[in-house]
């Protein structure tokens, strides 16, 4: 997907103006979004990947609950609260 944003110089045209109009056709094609779109792109993680890191953090939660039953753990505090 290429999308070409061109200017050529006008008769007695100054380089800072025709620098003022190629950023304005730019602009205008939306090219800017679409680039920032594509490198910060980042592929959806797969349903495997999402159960293992589901599965390993229930483990984890059951393990702290029960060195906090055992007294080897203290439990924090619930943050927040009623206002």
């Amino acid at each position: 997907m290429a999308i070409n944003a061109e200017v050529s110089k006008n008769d007695g045209e100054s380089p800072v103006n025709l620098i003022r109009r190629f950023s304005k056709r730019v602009q205008g094609a939306g090219l800017i979004p679409s680039l920032r779109n594509r490198r910060y792109h980042a592929r959806p993680k797969s349903r495997l990947v999402i159960r293992k890191k589901t599965l390993k953090s229930i483990k984890r939660r059951a393990e702290v609950q029960e060195l906090i039953k055992l007294g080897k753990m203290i439990e924090k505090p619930k943050r927040g609260g009623r206002r």
